[in-house]
Formats: structure tokens, C-alpha cells, sequence
């Protein structure tokens, strides 16, 4: 069973004005439980937009959500719990930290919820753990962290109310590659110990490559590819024509395929761009041990 599910989703900005502009445009698609999807698709293609859906920030002009199988607006007075199962991290979160130490301010969302104080305690400690905050860190200021540490803070805050799905949007802008990676790490490893579903918005397809078993495409509001990794990067060429910035690899592979070379479309990682090549020189003879 699907945990989240669009049906025939629309939105529209400033409907009835000289600015109206058609954001989503009858998106139907089912994100399974436990699932790692990437959304790519270029600036304005839809994606933060469409993610501000599933947590109830924004209504659709027309169509449907449904989460665990019940439409999400089907009673407006519970949108405020559901935003509880369905944690969103926005980009650049670190702007949203505001409380007087690292440890209150992951612990607002818990104190929240309704919460006892030992429970909020445990969660904090859990969530801390997971982003990798030492228990000194949890008793500065927010403001006194590195750029990294308070994205890893704001992702804790988030996570300590336990989503059953967790939606980042472009969770590593503006970090460097090993803030980079620390975070992706981060949240794979939380994904794979909690099961929770997680979704991750991002211009780079190099990172959803990393951590994502599946990848929905946007694409002008639609969404115009939904599959696993493999296939969806098989179709390399036409993502670039869409105006996403394929992987330096895949841009190889594609040009070395148009020379006449016997070489997958698949190929979005150097590990497999050299076991392809490999493959090919051993096929052909070309490749002794």
C-alpha cells in the first residue's frame, strides 16, 4: 500500500490574475512505505511545490492526496497532526533555528506534540545521534554552530518528531562536499535504521544517485518520469534536454555511445562508467589480465 498517492493533483499561483501559472499539472503518482525517492527537474519545474503538498503547507487548486489511503483534506482541523507524520525540511533550514540552545530547539516540535518531558528528552538524544551532534553542542547557542552543524540541528529538530515520512528540500545547498556528504550520510543511515520513507529534493543528480532506490522526474509541473534509479538515468539524453544537469560521467558515456561505443545508457557513477568500459575492452579482445 502506498503512503503517499496524488490523483490527478493540480495547482495553480494567482488563479484569475494577469500572473496565474499552472505549478502542477495532474500529477498522479504512489511513493510506497520505506521508499528513497529523488525529485529532480529544473528550477520552476514544480518540485518544492509539489513536496508543500504532502505535509498540507499548501492546497491543491484541484485533485487529491491521500496519506496511508485518507484524503488529507478530507478534515482541515487535523492538517496541523499531519504535519506531524509528514516532517519537512526546507532549504537553507538553519534560518528557522531561533530558541536559546541546540537541545530546545530540536525539542520544540516533540514539546508540541503534546509530549511528556522524558520522552522529548529521548528524542532529542536519538535525533541528535543520528546527525551527529555531541551532547556539548546540544547546550550552545544555534547560532554559535558552523553552517554544517546548524543544518544538521535544524534536520534534528525535524526528525525527533519521528515522521513517518521525512521530505528534504535541497537539504545540501550551499555546503561544501564533505557537508555534503556528512548530511546524505546522515539521513541514509537514519532511513535505513527506522525504515521511515524518506523524499529528497535536489538539483544534483549526483547525490540522488548516491542514496535514492527510486527518482521522480518534474518537468514544466508534471511529472514526467517515475522509476528506479537505473531506469530513469537510462534515459540520459532526454533528462538533459529537460535542463538537468546530468552527471559528468553520463555526459561521457553519452558522447562515447554516439562514436559507435557498445556502452549501457544506465551509467550515472565512475565505478560503473569504468566496470562498463572494462566489460566492452574484454568483449572485444581488447583487455588482458
Amino acid at each position: 500500500m502506498s503512503i503517499i498517492k496524488t490523483e490527478n493533483l493540480n495547482f495553480v499561483y494567482s488563479a484569475k490574475t494577469p500572473f496565474e501559472m499552472a505549478a502542477l499539472k495532474n500529477v498522479n503518482i504512489e511513493i510506497e512505505k520505506g521508499d528513497f525517492v529523488g525529485i529532480i527537474g529544473h528550477t520552476g519545474s514544480g518540485k518544492s511545490t509539489l513536496v508543500q503538498h504532502f505535509n498540507g503547507l499548501v492546497k491543491p487548486t484541484s485533485g487529491k492526496i491521500y496519506f496511508n489511503g485518507k484524503d488529507i483534506w478530507e478534515d482541515e482541523k487535523k492538517i496541523k497532526d499531519l504535519r506531524f507524520k509528514v516532517g519537512l525540511v526546507f532549504q537553507y533550514p538553519e534560518y528557522q533555528l531561533f530558541d536559546t540552545t541546540v537541545e530546545s530547539d530540536i525539542a520544540f516540535g516533540p514539546r508540541n506534540m503534546g509530549l511528556d518531558e522524558s520522552e522529548i528528552k529521548q528524542r532529542v538524544e536519538m535525533a541528535a545521534f543520528y546527525v551527529g551532534l555531541s551532547n556539548d553542542l546540544l547546550q550552545k547557542s544555534p547560532f554559535d554552530l558552523s553552517g554544517g552543524q546548524k543544518r544538521r540541528a535544524a534536520l534534528a529538530g525535524v526528525l525527533a518528531m519521528q515522521p513517518e515520512v521525512l521530505i528534504l528540500d535541497e537539504p545540501t545547498a550551499g555546503l561544501d562536499p564533505i557537508g555534503r556528504d556528512t548530511i546524505l550520510d546522515r539521513i541514509s543511515k537514519f532511513r535505513k535504521e527506522s525504515g521511515t520513507t524518506v523524499l529528497l529534493v535536489s538539483h544534483s543528480m549526483e547525490d540522488v544517485a548516491k542514496v535514492a532506490n527510486k527518482v521522480l522526474v518534474m518537468n514544466n509541473g508534471e511529472a514526467v518520469m517515475f522509476d528506479t534509479v537505473d531506469n530513469v538515468y537510462s534515459h540520459g539524453e532526454e533528462l538533459h534536454e529537460m535542463g538537468l544537469n546530468i552527471p559528468h560521467i553520463t555526459k561521457v558515456i553519452i558522447g562515447l555511445r554516439k562514436k559507435g561505443y557498445d556502452l549501457p545508457k544506465n551509467i550515472y557513477t565512475v565505478d560503473k562508467a569504468y566496470q562498463a568500459v572494462l566489460d566492452l575492452f574484454k568483449k572485444e579482445g581488447k583487455y588482458a589480465k
